[in-house]
Parts: structure tokens; C-alpha cells; sequence
């Protein structure tokens, strides 16, 4: 696939930028790749990691950069956009990684200057990891990528949408345009209660005082091991998730809480059939998603032991 930009810089070099980064690279999608982060000692991570050139300066990163890509927790958005702003290029499209975008819209949005794109995006990849180290440029390969472009923006900003949407599908993305309110339910759903439960499980489990945390440790079963893999995310930027789409994850953990209250009648009642349907759905609700090529049948999940 060919270039898609000649130069392109990132804010935020964590998973999500180191992998862009990466892919960019691997893939030819960008000739000069940008690299920035408030952080000076994963700045200096990222020097030695060769990930691209990286800045010290944000300004001065984003410089003549023609996409600039806004990779830091969802909460640190608008700050981050703030200090790139006045080095942005006439013309630059600006997009982001958040899973939150009603939020990140409202405070990326009023720091940019009009004469740039704007186009809020959110790649659905990721792992437990953390930092320029867990980066790989094979992370967002037959992952979507959603943009939820902004209304009433111009003449040429489709154009704008268009050229961002080729960018990942040359990193290996499907990709799907979605309204920001829309997206923000359908991740509360999909993303953000998950990870809530996992949280919650695995703090409870650790305050248990009928079981001893080595107890819980040693005797891990998957499905409490699956649980503490999604828990050991970073909390920074799943505290911004919440704080920053609560209407949405509000919503939807009050729809949960009545099924498992209705879950728990079952239990206590011994309604068998009850249990049974549920559990059912649920069992064919993973081959749909097996089947959608969002993940593997092999043992383990395809994991490593």
C-alpha cells in the first residue's frame, strides 16, 4: 500500500503510539514519523527504542507534520492538543485514540485552531501492557478503527475523513465511522463495563477474608485469570474513561445490575432453565465473535502459558 502521509507525529507514546509508530513504519504508510511525550524518561524510551524522531518540544514535534495524532489518556486530551496547537500546519488533520469521544471532542475541539481537520477516532486494540516497550506493529491488524467525524465542517473536510481512513486500513484496520453518542454506548457496553466488572472482581477477591489472597493467587482459575489480566490495565487511563463517559457506563451498569439481581433470583430459586438460556446466549454469543475474526478458537485463546 502506498504512502499515505509524508509526515505524521505523535503525542503520546505509550501502547497505542508506540504501536502507530511501529505500523506506520512497517507498513510504508508514513515517510517521517514524530514522536512526543510529556514524560522525559519515556521519551527517552522512545529514542532508544528508535521508535522515530522524538521531540522534547510538542510544538516543534507537530511541525509540518500533516497528520498529528493525539495517543495520551483520555483525561490529558485537551491539555495535550493545547501544547501542540500553535505548531500545527495549515491544513494538518488531527486525530485521536480515546474510547471516549463525546468528552475528548468537547475538549480537543475548543483548543484547535480552525484552520486544521479534526476527525476523533478510536482504535479497538489493545493489551494489558503499558508504555513504549509493549508497542507492535501488528497490534491493529483485523481490529476496527472508529472515526466519528465531526457535522458541518466544511467542504473539504471529507476529504480530510477519507485520508485518515486510508491511513489504518494501511496499518492493518477495518474501519467504520460511527456518531460520537452512539460510539460512547456501544463502549460502555463492549469495553468499559468489562473492565469495570474485572476491577471490581478482583478487588473483591483480594478482600476477602474467608479466602487468603495466596489462596486466590495460587489456586486461579481461568476465568478469575482472564479477570486479572483485563484488571491489569492502565489505571490512569481507565479512571478517565469513567470520569469522562459516566452518563453512558451509568446506563448501562444499571441495565447489568437488574439482570443480576434477576441472575441471582434464579440462583436462590434453582431455576435451572432459567440459568441454562442464559448461559446458552452467552456460549453463542463468543462464536459470533470468534466468527467476526475478533479472536481465535485455539486453547488458551492462542495465548502463551
Amino acid at each position: 500500500m502506498p504512502m499515505v502521509f509524508d509526515r505524521i507525529a505523535i503525542i503520546g507514546v505509550g501502547l497505542i503510539g508506540a504501536s502507530i509508530a511501529r505500523a506506520a513504519r512497517q507498513h510504508g504508510a508514513a515517510n517521517t514519523i514524530a514522536l512526543y511525550d510529556a514524560n522525559a524518561e519515556v521519551r527517552e524510551r522512545a529514542r532508544a527504542l528508535a521508535l522515530g524522531e522524538v521531540f522534547d518540544d510538542p510544538e516543534k514535534a507537530v511541525a509540518k507534520a500533516e497528520l498529528v495524532v493525539l495517543a495520551t489518556p483520555v483525561g490529558a486530551m485537551g491539555a495535550a492538543a493545547a501544547a501542540c496547537a500553535r505548531g500545527l500546519k495549515i491544513g494538518a488533520i488531527v486525530t485521536d485514540v480515546g474510547s471516549v469521544k463525546q468528552a475528548v471532542i468537547s475538549a480537543v475541539a475548543a483548543v484547535l485552531p480552525t484552520y486544521v481537520y479534526f476527525v476523533p477516532g478510536h482504535p479497538l486494540a489493545g493489551t494489558e501492557h503499558s508504555g513504549p516497550d509493549a508497542g507492535f506493529a501488528t497490534l491493529f491488524h483485523n481490529r476496527w478503527q472508529i472515526l466519528t467525524p465531526l457535522p458541518d465542517q466544511g467542504p473539504s473536510y471529507p476529504a480530510a475523513v477519507d485520508q485518515l481512513e486510508e491511513f489504518w486500513r494501511a496499518l492493518g484496520a477495518n474501519v467504520e465511522r460511527m456518531d460520537a453518542e452512539r460510539h460512547d454506548v456501544v463502549l460502555a457496553v463492549t469495553s468499559h463495563l468489562p473492565h469495570l466488572i474485572a476491577f471490581n472482581i478482583v478487588a473483591m477477591a483480594e478482600d476477602l477474608e474467608s479466602v487468603t489472597e495466596s489462596e486466590v493467587v495460587k489456586y486461579s482459575a481461568s476465568g478469575f485469570r482472564d479477570f486479572t489480566r483485563i484488571a491489569a490495565s492502565d489505571p490512569t487511563m481507565w479512571r478517565d474513561v469513567f470520569l469522562n463517559n459516566r452518563e453512558a457506563v451509568l446506563e448501562v451498569l444499571g441495565r447489568f445490575s437488574e439482570d443480576l439481581a434477576a441472575l441471582q433470583r434464579a440462583i436462590r430459586w434453582g431455576e435451572g432453565d432459567t440459568l441454562y438460556d442464559l448461559f446458552d446466549r452467552a456460549r453463542r454469543m463468543r462464536r459470533e465473535v470468534i466468527e467476526a475474526g475478533q479472536d481465535t478458537p485455539a486453547p488458551n485463546w492462542g495465548r502463551e502459558n
